[in-house]
């Protein structure tokens, strides 16, 4: 490249000394050349693809709510969630795949006292003699089949719609490093929207609701939750799409 440069350097210098060469005209015509070649556009090579990161043990799958009194019919429960059993597979199928990927298990589920004090105020009339929905020690409190905690798993007591309310979740996730969040289970209004909108108030950096692994009382009021949540910058996969993703 320099003995190019010397070489053209030269060229110039012979022909400047020539009192016949007209200087005026080679000028123009370099300025002319110049402006040419810095009037194309320039070639600019596409950023390599960011790599996704499979930070596992950096998350946490939290699974709401999936007890007989949520998802059975046949259990006569006020609080059955008529969209719920329909997701058990789909709840069975993340639960398995977060285990192969060294995800960190959290089953959050309600357990009542039996005289229903430590209900919401609004649900205190479905307890008397000593009977309630997902009263603790009851059938009715506990995971429906299919699903099962297995040791390295974790459970959690809630007696409000979000997992974080007046319980230690918080806590247990950063205390083991947990930074990004994946949600399944039941019902989209209630418990999955307001334990969302807690980990976002919290600033978990990543948070995963499955699609079709979380329910409602009807398809139009999953869909519009799953819509507010988006908004707000959590992601909504299909269980297929999160399946073949890392997030």
């Amino acid at each position: 490249m320099t003995a190019h440069l010397t070489l053209v350097a030269a060229v110039l210098f012979l022909l400047l000394s020539f009192q016949s060469f007209d200087k005026l005209s080679f000028f123009q015509y370099l300025k002319k050349k110049i402006l040419i070649i810095n009037s194309e556009p320039r070639r600019v090579d596409p950023a390599p693809m960011a790599t996704v990161c499979c930070n596992w043990n950096e998350t946490a799958l939290l699974v709401i709510d999936m007890q007989n009194d949520f998802v059975l019919p046949e259990m006569g429960s006020p609080m059955l969630v008529a969209g719920a059993k329909a997701i058990v597979p789909a709840v069975a199928k993340v639960v398995s795949l977060a285990r192969e990927r060294g995800i960190f298990v959290i089953w959050v589920v309600r357990e009542h006292d039996p005289s229903g004090k430590d209900v919401e105020l609004f649900r205190r009339h479905h307890y008397s003699n000593g009977k309630g929905p997902t009263m603790k020690g009851a059938k009715g409190a506990e995971l429906v089949d299919g699903l099962k905690i297995r040791d390295g798993d974790y459970k959690l007591v809630k007696t409000r719609f979000s997992a974080f309310f007046n319980t230690h979740l918080d806590s247990v996730l950063k205390g083991s490093g947990i930074k990004r969040l994946v949600i399944v289970g039941v019902q989209t209004p209630n418990c999955i929207r307001q334990t969302v909108f807690d980990a976002v108030a919290l600033d978990y950096e990543h948070i995963t609701v499955i699609v079709d692994a979380t329910a409602a009382a009807t398809p139009e009021i999953h869909s519009s939750n799953i819509r507010d949540m988006k908004n707000v910058g959590v992601s909504a996969p299909t269980l297929q799409e999160w399946t073949c993703s890392g997030a």
